[in-house]
């Protein structure tokens, strides 16, 4: 097989810059296009190796791609120092929390990033909690005592959602802001936070872009071609109504990705907290962020999703990885919403047409995958597919029963 490797750089655009030049093994760029230190861009591209991108050629593809997002950037500077913009309230304060499991080196990459930028938090408080959901070794631990001002809980019930609801029983702050432990965050993320949550207080929770932290491999490569978490780089406004989407709320998906979100912890204390049935380990590995924005947006909430607030995550290194994470997406998609379907009856309908409507829009690109002979492809589709097909047939039920289980066995 042949080795790829995508050099990702960022390129300020704020200031003057120089071409660069790919090494022998590279095939590839990508470029984390900034403004003043803001993200407003992201570009990936297929090149040959050893490339030599000069000055002019880059400058062409910036003024190409970019031109009319930094003009819009740079108007919106011009207002804001115009008309500053002005908060009655006072400022909340933020718990960081970061659920982890036997993952020690992923986790202390990600406290260093969070230590780089805390000193310089506009929240009224702010402290980092990390959560150690049932790790078999020490190192979680050690990397948190290691480390000043970092508050350790361990969770003995094996399960990302049992994890999330002692992170909301332990933190202290007004917002909690989850991280997954694979990611990294931006050095305007706690800005970017910071700055949404000031101009959008009433807001329920927040959500933020994620951008790849590195693509060293074929997997990590096609996941980002194939649009990654990207959601984008403006603000969205996500409110339980959406004019011109009958299917809304239903596909909680678009608002955001768990591995960086943040609520109002007063809301998801009132919600009851993450359902615990779902993320339940191998089994289900997911559905429990696409539940919790469906019952904030439901609960006459908003979800505000803010590309400042930004973090590099690390994709599934294997082509193996990569289909087993398309599998659970479908099947935590279909799990979450035959809870849905219970719970939440008045929205029957919509839900009915979203199971539809996913599944056609599936077998359509699967059958595309087909006739372009991406057969790849193809096999990432049928295993969404086939994780869908299971999460209809009574994952949920199952899921409940293997959460009972974790509890009696921790009691």
């Amino acid at each position: 097989m042949t080795f790829v490797s995508y050099r990702i750089m960022d390129l300020e655009l704020s200031r003057p810059f120089a071409g660069f030049a790919l090494a022998s093994h590279e095939t590839g760029y990508a470029l984390v296009v900034r403004w003043e230190g803001r993200i407003i861009g992201f570009l990936m591209k297929e090149a040959p190796e050893g490339l030599r991108m000069d000055e002019e050629v880059l400058r062409e593809i910036v003024e190409r791609d970019f031109a009319l997002r930094i003009l819009t950037v740079k108007l919106e500077a011009s207002l804001m120092e115009r008309w500053p913009a002005t908060t009655l309230i006072e400022s909340p304060s933020l718990t960081i929390a970061i659920c982890t499991k036997d993952r020690s080196a992923r986790l202390a990459r990600l406290l260093d990033a969070l230590e780089a930028i805390r000193g310089a938090s506009e929240f009224r408080a702010l402290e980092v909690l990390v959560v150690d959901n049932a790790s078999v070794d020490s190192g979680t631990r050690e990397v948190v005592e290691s480390r000043a001002d970092v508050r350790y809980r361990f969770e003995p019930k094996t399960g990302l959602d049992f994890a999330r609801n002692a992170a909301l029983e332990t933190a202290t702050g007004d917002l909690i802001a989850y991280l997954d432990d694979d990611v990294v965050v931006d050095r305007g993320w706690l800005a970017g936070l910071y700055r949404v949550w000031a101009d959008c207080p009433d807001a329920g929770g927040y959500s933020g872009l994620v951008l790849p932290y590195r693509l060293e491999t074929p997997a990590q490569i096609r996941f980002e071609r194939e649009g990654g978490f990207g959601r984008g780089f403006e603000r969205i406004h996500h409110r339980g109504a959406l004019l011109g989407n009958p299917l809304h709320p239903v596909g909680a998906g678009v608002v955001g990705a768990g591995a960086n979100m943040c609520f109002r912890r007063d809301l998801l204390l009132k919600l009851g907290g993450f359902d615990e049935a779902l993320d339940t380990g191998a089994p289900l590995p997911g559905g429990g962020d696409l539940d919790i924005f469906y019952r904030v947006l439901r609960s006459g909430h908003a979800i505000v999703y803010e590309p400042r607030y930004a973090v590099f995550h690390e994709h599934r290194e294997t082509m193996a990885q990569l289909r087993r994470q398309y599998w659970s997406w479908g099947l935590g998609f279909m799990a979450f919403l035959e809870k849905a379907r219970r719970t939440d009856p008045g929205m029957r309908l919509r839900q009915d047409a979203m199971v539809r409507w996913w599944f056609r829009d599936k077998l359509i690109s699967f059958a595309g995958a087909l006739s372009a002979l991406d057969l790849r492809r193809a096999g990432d589709l049928a295993a969404e597919l086939r994780g869908a097909i299971q999460g209809l047939l009574g994952e949920y039920d199952r899921s409940l029963a293997r959460s009972r289980r974790i509890r009696e066995q921790v009691v």
